[in-house]
């Protein structure tokens, strides 16, 4: 566990976080911590990067998501200013869940997901208006069995930027948010997202999975979203109880 103590100068955080996205270029980490007080506190506190007694231990070796950085910071004894406290507070009081926090979470989440899927779709409609086979004598995209495939991939494409967008101006105009609908959306977007990359790779064989063509990397990176919070099992437990009253 990472540890706050309260000194008369500062804050002395010791501990480590692991996954911490972006690690390499961030100037500010927020960091969640246990208080060493008599009645202790948990929450947010905000250290600066780059500070005695931090490092970075590059720990992420990962399929997908590679450029993220995800790797572990490391706190030995860092001191930072009593007010760089963000949001610190009993246990208790963390038991009823922020519900803007996790709507917003969610639907970001969704969005990053779509974006690898649109990457995927350009990248295959260029391929598919480019490959021109020996045996065909014309571009791969002349073929019905191509444009029915990629006619699937805008449909999915078209339903996420509905859901996204939708929930995003009722964020906006101040209408009520709910945590299951939003970990709908991002459970539909993500699984959208990934049949939107497998159908392009089954559009483009070999070249697909080949490390010189960009799609072998979006499908690596669009998995992640499959293990990314929240999950989908976890996702239809809540919606599925909420429906039947339990």
């Amino acid at each position: 566990a990472t540890t706050a103590r309260r000194t008369e100068t500062g804050w002395r955080l010791t501990g480590r976080k692991i996954y911490s996205t972006g690690a390499p270029i961030l100037k500010w980490y927020a960091v969640w911590a246990k208080t060493d007080e008599q009645d202790a506190r948990v929450g947010q506190f905000l250290v600066p990067a780059g500070l005695p007694g931090t490092r970075i231990e590059e720990t992420w070796d990962h399929l997908g998501l590679r450029a993220s950085g995800s790797h572990t910071v490391v706190f030995d004894d860092v001191v930072f200013p009593l007010d760089y406290e963000i949001d610190v507070r009993r246990p208790d009081d963390w038991k009823v869940p922020d519900v803007t926090q996790a709507t917003v979470h969610a639907i970001f989440v969704a969005a990053i997901y779509d974006g690898i899927a649109r990457a995927a779709r350009d990248w295959l409609v260029k391929f598919l208006k480019e490959r021109v086979p020996a045996n065909l004598g014309a571009p791969l995209a002349t073929l019905p069995r191509m444009q029915e495939v990629v006619g699937g991939i805008e449909a999915r494409l078209a339903v996420n930027a509905r859901l996204i967008e939708s929930f995003a101006a009722d964020f906006d105009n101040g209408f009520p948010l709910s945590a299951i609908e939003s970990n709908i959306i991002k459970l539909t977007v993500t699984n959208n997202a990934a049949a939107v990359v497998e159908d392009a790779l089954s559009l483009t064989s070999n070249h697909g999975l080949s490390r010189t063509n960009p799609l072998e990397r979006h499908y690596r990176d669009v998995l992640c979203g499959r293990v990314h919070t929240p999950q989908d099992d976890a996702t239809r437990v809540s919606a599925g109880r909420f429906a039947l009253g339990v």
